[in-house]
């Protein structure tokens, strides 16, 4: 796994919001959630199709919106 590198070229707080946005695009905050407890495979599998349940919902008012 390869670190995460951000060069400080003269502002410090420009090169700490690059950093923050690298973590976050490589999903370091989300995998830490995730981790900080177990959760049963039932459980998971509930999430995860509720969860899918939500984005086609989204994606069908998307595609029903009258323009």
């Amino acid at each position: 796994m390869m670190a995460t590198k951000v060069t400080v070229r003269g502002n410090l707080d420009q090169a700490l919001r690059k950093f923050k946005q690298k973590v976050a695009r490589d999903g370091v905050p989300s995998e830490c959630r995730k981790r900080e407890a177990y959760d049963k495979p039932g459980v998971r599998r509930r999430a995860a199709k509720k969860e899918g349940i939500k984005n086609s919902q989204k994606r069908n008012r998307a595609n029903n919106r009258d323009y």
